[in-house]
């Protein structure tokens, strides 16, 4: 007779802090597993506390409240498979990054990660102390390897545990999305597969966390690399896997292969997601935004009302003396094209104003970029005002080349309590407008068809704080602007690198001071999606004060 074992992979989404609501959730999956016949329900890595939680690891009440609710859990799971689940645990005087299993109504084993990962947006080793490596989990027939996460990205655990009788694998994750990451772990995971002659299920969070989205995608594989099983990227799901065991050993029966989204889906997909899930976690409903009648801002009016619905989605136009009557036109028809509120609020009277204050202070001076910043600091003023009075969170539209060089203006345009756009070069916002009116998805709350009209992906970008400017007065086109940028920032290149490619040296030179003497914006801007493993925040720590400069 072969043996068979049955897992329930919970590819859901927790809530950083609500212990009660995921501890909930974990017991809904576990009773769906028990009466599907599962020998053991498993959720990702963390998913107790949620992840990431960060400085929250160094609250000794959090932890406490964290193990009391583990322990509840356990006891209301005592009548059926095993269960696990990842938590923070203490230790001595020591916190792990753990994976516990349940079983008979006890925490049976618990399993500390190893490898910390100390990179990109992960500070483990700040907080967690590495445990040693655990032997393998006997549930039912099937010795279970437990690598957690970073236990896997290198080979030393896993043959640890496949030299110790682990028969197949289970990794919990918590892996944040950057574009082709999913490629990146099929490789990885196919290594260790190879490695060790294991079958290997790997489970990740599907979840949004300020800036990270954990974009699921999990799957399954047998010795050799072959994929057994695909779960659909950025989506809550419960699937029931089988394991059975023949001549050569466990493997996995082939499961269904869900579709898995080039990166320009994906990574809108991504923004949208992350949008939806910081409203819903921060508690707001209602999304308020600047609508200027160009592009980057019309981009962030289309993932908002794909996150939250265009009923839910207020646009504002405030127009100055300077604004255009296609600006205009073109915010109208955007906002009508996806079925959003416009508001019209004129800044001249305010400017006027705030000028006339200023006159007999600014006297003998010429205008400069301080009276096209006091423009901007206007606007922010007046949707900042709004949001307050109305409970809608105000949406920043800035992209992650203005953000680079600093073409925004702090305490203006950079207002705002959450920015779709922050990690995404403005080339890709234009393909990525081009992408959005040419496809419609099932998971789009906003309408199909057109919704950033072609006027405004075709038009010169413009701040329009004066007459005719445009953004290539004071910037390279943004064709060569994003190329110098990815080497600069994505790359960390040194200016005889990008010149080498061909890009100008005084040019270069000039973005690199940019980039260098913005820090201080970016230190202040609001959170956004991460898109790429050098998102401005945590990827990428820079100081603020900062003399040095590439003199090559």
């Amino acid at each position: 007779m072969t043996d068979r074992f049955r897992v329930t992979l919970a590819q859901l989404n927790p809530t950083v802090g609500d212990l009660a609501g995921n501890a909930e959730k974990a017991l809904r999956a576990w009773r769906e597993g028990r009466d599907a016949g599962a020998d053991l329900v498993a959720l990702p890595e963390m998913f107790l506390t949620g992840y990431q939680i960060q400085d929250m690891t160094l609250r000794g009440a959090l932890l406490l409240d964290a193990e009391r609710a583990l322990f509840d859990l356990a006891a209301d799971c005592a009548d059926g498979p095993a269960l696990g689940v990842g938590l923070p645990m203490v230790d001595g005087d020591v916190v792990h990054n753990c994976y516990v299993v349940c079983s008979g109504g006890e925490v049976a084993a618990r399993v500390r990660k190893h490898r910390r990962p100390n990179t990109q947006v992960f500070d483990e080793v700040r907080v967690y102390a590495s445990g040693d490596v655990a032997g393998p989990v006997r549930i039912g027939p099937l010795r279970l390897g437990i690598p957690i996460c970073e236990d896997a990205w290198s080979g030393d655990v896993c043959e640890t545990l496949a030299e110790s009788g682990a028969e197949a694998l289970l990794v919990p994750n918590g892996s944040p999305y950057s574009r082709g990451k999913l490629e990146l772990r099929h490789q990885i995971m196919v290594a260790r597969v190879v490695e060790t002659g294991l079958p290997l299920v790997y489970l990740n969070l599907v979840s949004g966390q300020d800036d990270q989205v954990f974009d699921g995608g999990s799957f399954a594989l047998n010795p050799g690399g072959g994929l057994a099983l695909q779960m659909p990227p950025l989506e809550e799901e419960l699937r029931h896997v089988d394991l059975s065991r023949g001549a050569e050993g466990w493997r996995v029966e082939e499961g269904s292969k869900a579709a898995v989204s080039g990166e320009w889906e994906t990574d809108y997909r991504v923004m949208v997601f992350s949008v939806a899930e910081y409203f819903r976690k921060t508690g707001f409903g209602r999304a308020l935004l600047g609508l200027s009648g160009g592009i980057d801002s019309a981009l962030v009016a289309a993932i908002a009302a794909d996150a939250l619905g265009p009923e839910n989605v207020r646009c504002v136009m405030l127009p100055s003396r300077h604004t255009s009557r296609a600006s205009l036109d073109d915010a109208a028809a955007c906002a009508k094209a996806l079925g959003a509120r416009l508001d019209t609020i004129p800044i001249t009277g305010p400017q006027d104003a705030v000028t006339a204050a200023l006159s007999s202070h600014f006297e003998g001076r010429e205008p400069d970029v301080t009276e096209e910043n006091i423009q901007s600091r206007l606007r922010g003023l007046l949707l900042m005002a709004l949001s307050n009075k109305f409970g809608e969170m105000l949406l920043t539209t800035g992209n992650k080349s203005e953000a680079a060089v600093g073409y925004a203006t702090i305490y203006g345009d950079m207002s705002g309590g959450y920015n779709p756009l922050k990690d995404l070069y403005k080339t890709r916002v234009f393909e990525t407008c081009r992408w959005r009116n040419a496809n419609h998805r099932s998971w789009m709350k906003g309408p199909a068809g057109e919704a950033i009209p072609a006027a405004i992906i075709e038009k010169p970008p413009t701040a329009e704080l004066r007459d005719n400017q445009k953004d290539e007065d004071s910037l390279p086109p943004y064709a060569e602007l994003d190329a110098i940028l990815e080497m600069l920032v994505d790359r960390a290149a040194g200016v005889d690198e990008v010149v080498a490619l061909g890009h100008d040296r005084e040019t270069v030179k000039k973005i690199e001071q940019l980039i260098y003497i913005s820090e201080y914006k970016r230190f202040q801007s609001a959170p956004g999606t991460r898109l790429t493993p050098t998102a401005f925040w945590l990827d990428r720590r820079y100081p603020i004060a900062n003399r040095w400069r590439d003199k090559s």
